[in-house]
């Protein structure tokens, strides 16, 4: 093999490997209504999946229209008042990408309990207030990959999480987090480096 085949080589190794690091992002979202680009994000939680899971992100972002639904809006435990006081969806989406630039070694993967709903939002955000989603168009939903582990398309999950779910979405996030723990110790291989 000559130099330059050498050199070619090392580099396709490199990016390979580089590519086959992967970390996960547990992604938790409230929003004031259903109807994305309609309604509007509330708030978002996010947890790296780490043995300590330490690293945690939380986004606060002012609505987007006027129109929300009173119910879906109380979830969060926000009044309209307060929401209409929170952060530009453009500092916040961006700040969420600096951050995860600081805190991922390789590509990174958002995993949720519902991610129809949560990737939808943060995928819609990131392209319209950032320009570009750091997660790709790729997810992956928590229960599906115990059923997986389990062979049981009806295995119930949440039972594994520790954090109480209260619907604020770092501590939703941080339960579905210690779930995903979980099934580690039980043999699912995933990366938490």
């Amino acid at each position: 093999m000559g130099i330059l085949q050498e050199s070619i080589q090392s580099q396709l190794t490199k990016t390979c490997v580089k590519s086959v690091i992967m970390n996960l992002f547990v992604v938790d979202v409230e929003s004031d209504g259903g109807l994305i680009s309609v309604n509007s994000m509330v708030c978002f939680g996010v947890v790296k999946v780490t043995p300590e899971l330490d690293t945690t992100f939380y986004g606060q972002t002012r609505p987007i229209s006027d129109k929300y639904d009173e119910r879906a809006l109380s979830v969060s435990g926000f009044s309209r008042e307060e929401h209409e006081t929170f952060d530009d969806p453009v500092r916040v989406m961006s700040d969420f990408a600096d951050w995860l630039e600081e805190n991922c070694k390789g590509r990174p993967i958002l995993i949720s309990d519902n991610n129809g709903y949560d990737a939808s939002w943060i995928n819609y955000y990131f392209l319209r207030y950032y320009g570009a989603n750091p997660f790709g168009w790729s997810s992956r939903r928590i229960g599906d990959l115990y059923c997986g582990m389990v062979k049981d398309m009806w295995a119930g999950w949440k039972k594994f999480r520790k954090t109480k779910h209260t619907h604020h979405p770092v501590d939703d996030a941080m339960g579905n987090a210690e779930a995903l723990l979980r099934f580690k110790e039980m043999g699912l291989k995933i990366d938490t480096k």
